[in-house]
């Protein structure tokens, strides 16, 4: 679910006079200019848990401060969801409160995609006890309830703090969730192991005061594997591993990235850092973002504004004589990922001579039942460590040789297959007109949808290839990086009637050749003819491909009625 910011804003009237700036309070800007500035400024977000403890939780959801409810209850990971019944065309045009149903989304942030059995238990009972079964897991290694209410929220928190888990800072102008490899640590091939970095980067800067307001979100990623498996390029600051040919293994930084409405691709500060000063630059890069980074408007607030108008050379600049007050060494770039998938789906053999085992739900959707099945088969079979990743899958780790055979079929038992199709590989989607308030169509059954009727027209496709579903022009599900990426709208159907569809991205990438898709003018169809036309353009591509041609180098060349 997207903060409700992203909403576009309306045109500020502006007054004549003195320009104020873009509200950096590097520049001496610090009067709010904008309501969720000023909110900010009124009441650290993370003061609102003891109100919610003391007040909320015991006089119920009427009792809640408007400023609260859609603003700092997400320094504690809750949005409100939407009311059931409202059709996508009513998302822009009710007001917040018309929107608003009285349960919440809670967020359930997990750091470097790090789970034990025990703690996917506890996750697992608070959806059945509280969430109505919900448990989907995010694209940033979360876990996602629905239907919360705000007098369970107490005991909610007990129960997830009792097993070292949290939801703080999980939503909000803040550091979000640590975006880690699910294989740190354990794979055979990695360059270095990311995990002391992300310990320390949540030690420092995770509910910590002097970083909890931020201009707007803030996203990072931290990985040593050589597949790239963290999204680095579309991360407000990503550290990807590297081997320096004098220093050795440590992290190349990456800053600015990110999508939403406009979307751009991080750039290299061309710094190599070793993993024991990774939490420096961290904590120098979040700083920068809170004393430069553009306050006046909502839509221009992501660092991906500030680093786009400075450029690398001056923010690493900057980021060395003002805040960690010496140099980094220069370093090389990465080496591009040697394959398509960099989700560890299948059965893997780890440095240790074990297995892990990456499987597929259906495009991120569980349920709490389900999570605690997965923790009874990890301890069987594994040593009590699973893992999610960025792409809504998740792993099992330190599997015995003679177990994988029974744990792969206890999975697919399930329905959570470490062998699974392309489509159910490749497809993903977010939460949708379901429970998102910004959404405006379905997305998680109709993607699962598409699965099944992919697997059925088109059983012995083999190429890699993603399908990202969006409710809204936001990108959660990162329509723009996928090879068909699906943004919903409302479209005309042959009738003339206006009903659920999507606007279509094409040849969209990130690891071996990070872009984004191709749009094609009217290209727009409505959810009904969905399987249609994919099948219809992976017929295509089956058809002109040349040999080694992935699908997104033929969507770039491709003529636009091919794509039609």
């Amino acid at each position: 679910m997207a903060d409700t910011s992203e909403r576009p804003a309306a045109p500020a009237r502006r007054k004549a006079g003195r320009h104020r700036g873009e509200g950096q309070w590097a520049a001496g800007h610090f009067t709010p200019l904008n309501p969720n500035e000023q909110n900010k400024k009124d009441d650290d977000g993370l003061n609102v848990r003891t109100r919610i403890e003391t007040i909320y939780a015991h006089r119920g959801f009427d009792s809640i401060d408007g400023s609260d409810l859609r603003g700092r209850m997400r320094w504690w990971g809750l949005y409100t969801q939407r009311r059931p019944g409202i059709s996508g065309g009513k998302t822009a045009v009710l007001e917040p409160e018309e929107l608003d149903d009285e349960y919440f989304m809670l967020r359930v942030r997990i750091d470097g995609g790090r789970l034990t059995t025990q703690q996917l238990r506890v996750v697992g009972d608070i959806s059945q006890e509280f969430a109505r079964g919900t448990a989907d897991i995010t694209d940033r290694q979360n876990v996602q309830y629905h239907w919360i209410r705000i007098e369970d929220m107490p005991e909610i928190w007990r129960r997830l703090e009792g097993v070292g888990l949290s939801t703080t800072e999980a939503c909000g102008d803040v550091p979000r969730v640590i975006l880690g490899s699910p294989v740190a640590g354990i794979a055979k091939d990695e360059i270095i192991d990311g995990t002391p970095a992300i310990e320390e980067i949540h030690r420092r800067v995770i509910g910590n005061p002097a970083y909890s307001n931020l201009p707007r979100k803030f996203k990072t990623a931290v990985s040593g594997s050589p597949h790239m498996d963290v999204t680095h390029e579309i991360n407000d600051v990503a550290f990807v591993g590297v081997d320096h040919p004098e220093y050795g293994p440590g992290f190349d930084v990456w800053v600015g990235g990110g999508l939403s409405t406009n979307p751009k691709i991080g750039v290299r500060l061309g710094a190599w850092v070793p993993i024991e000063d990774v939490p420096d630059v961290h904590e120098g890069v979040v700083a920068i973002f809170r004393d430069y980074g553009y306050r006046r408007l909502r839509n221009r607030a992501r660092l991906k504004y500030l680093v786009a108008d400075w450029g690398p050379e001056k923010f690493r600049q900057v980021l060395e004589d003002e805040y960690l007050l010496r140099t980094m060494a220069d370093g090389p770039a990465p080496e591009k990922p040697v394959q398509e998938w960099r989700d560890h789906i299948g059965v893997h053999q780890q440095k240790d001579g074990n297995y892990y085992v990456g499987f597929a739900p259906r495009v991120g959707r569980v349920d709490g039942a389900t999570l605690s099945k997965i923790a009874d088969l990890a301890e069987a079979h594994g040593s009590g460590r699973v893992r999610t990743t960025a792409e809504q899958k998740m792993l099992v780790l330190d599997v015995a040789e003679d177990q994988v055979e029974s744990l792969t079929e206890g999975l697919a038992a399930l329905d959570l297959t470490a062998r699974p199709s392309v489509f159910r590989r490749g497809t993903m989607a977010c939460t949708g007109i379901e429970f998102c308030k910004l959404a405006i169509v379905e997305t998680k059954g109709r993607g699962s949808w598409l699965i099944d009727e992919m697997e059925r027209r088109l059983p012995g496709f083999d190429q890699p290839v993603t399908i990202n579903l969006n409710g809204c022009p936001n990108s959660c599900a990162r329509i723009q990086t996928a090879d068909i990426g699906l943004k919903g709208q409302l479209v005309t159907d042959a009738e003339g009637e206006q009903v659920e569809g999507y606007q279509v991205h094409l040849g969209g990438s990130l690891g071996l050749e990070p872009g984004f898709g191709r749009k094609v003018r009217g290209l727009k169809v409505t959810a009904d003819e969905l399987p249609d036309y994919v099948e219809r353009v992976l017929r295509r591509f089956q058809e002109q491909r040349t040999d080694g041609e992935r699908f997104a180098q033929w969507a770039a060349r491709a003529d636009e009625g091919d794509l039609k």
